[in-house]
């Protein structure tokens, strides 16, 4: 019985990669790069499965284009770059990876939020330039955290993971689900003031973003929420770019209208060289790196390919986005 035809659009984690090997036929995009979209489009024609990432847009073109194919699994908890409703109707089960990545995105939140608010990139940079001659009670003076308001914007799982650590630097926590949803209670709500979208704007010395990417989160936060926000505030996102309108957020610390910001992602991403975000001295952005821990990327890669190898079998994949598909 010969092995079914699998694309995978970028180089995964060996222990996921090894598995697909003795299961499928492999054909992989080896470069570090986005998979072009015409090679998507040529070898996807005899697929029965594709191991995707959020980088790749899986959109009905594409999808109709792969008539063999039986389940799409994406390595990342984000499947807005995927065409959910063509695969339901083409009744192809989606698979993802949530819950591996929570602990591990809001250690990557809480790091990002330390080192704006204490200035350790500007440290390490100004020692490493050779200026650092003696102590000095003025020099690079940050912000505390203890005793601090924290506003956490998308109470979910990796929000409330946030929220535990924030507990133990004794930070009063305000949450909120978004703008269009009110306040609900999640599962680790003592000592969190669950409140509305502006509240958590006007009252956080630091906001964390965590919400996922819709319609309705599209410049969730703009050129008004920013405005809404403290001058003395930093501005944290982990979620998705398109979240924060980049060309606002620019605008905002440019004229000082908050402090500071740390950006795991981007809008666009990764940003271009030329944006002006890119040249706020008070914005840092690292490449969308908030899972990338050895055993939580692995975990990630060995639940993309189980939820893949389900799909072929015909069982149910045990995350799959589209439930529907199995009524």
């Amino acid at each position: 019985m010969s092995k079914p035809l699998v694309l995978v659009t970028r180089q995964i984690p060996d222990v996921g990669l090894d598995r697909l090997n003795e299961e499928c036929h492999v054909i992989l995009w080896e470069h570090d790069s986005v998979a072009p979209r015409d090679w998507v489009l040529e070898h996807i024609r005899e697929a029965a499965g594709v191991v995707s990432l959020l980088t790749d847009v899986l959109d009905a073109t594409v999808i109709a284009s792969a008539p063999f194919l039986k389940v799409v699994s994406t390595m990342a908890v984000g499947f807005d770059n995927i065409d959910i409703e063509e695969c339901s109707t083409r009744r192809i089960p989606v698979g993802h990876t949530p819950g591996v990545l929570t602990e591990t995105t809001a250690d990557f939140a809480f790091a990002l939020l330390i080192t704006v608010a204490r200035k350790i990139v500007e440290g390490a940079r100004y020692v490493k330039d050779g200026h650092w001659k003696t102590w000095s009670p003025t020099l690079l003076l940050g912000q505390d955290l203890h005793g601090a308001t924290l506003g956490i914007v998308g109470y979910g799982r990796i929000g409330q993971a946030v929220a535990r650590r924030a507990k133990g630097f004794g930070m009063r926590i305000l949450a909120c689900r978004s703008s269009a949803q009110a306040p609900t209670h999640g599962e680790d709500d003592d000592d969190v003031e669950l409140v509305d979208l502006p509240t958590v704007l006007a009252e956080s010395d630091f906001v964390s973003l965590h919400v996922p990417y819709t319609q309705a989160t599209h410049h969730l936060i703009g050129k008004c929420e920013l405005e809404r926000m403290k001058g003395s505030a930093i501005l944290v996102n982990t979620s998705r770019g398109a979240v924060i309108d980049s060309n606002a957020l620019a605008a905002a610390l440019s004229a000082g209208d908050i402090a500071a910001a740390a950006l795991d992602v981007t809008d666009p991403e990764p940003i271009p060289l030329d944006h002006a975000l890119f040249h706020e001295p008070q914005c840092l952005i690292v490449p969308h790196m908030a899972s990338a821990s050895i055993a939580t990327r692995e975990r990630m890669a060995v639940m993309a390919v189980e939820n893949l190898l389900a799909g072929l079998q015909g069982t149910r994949v045990p995350f799959v986005v589209n439930p529907e598909v199995y009524r």
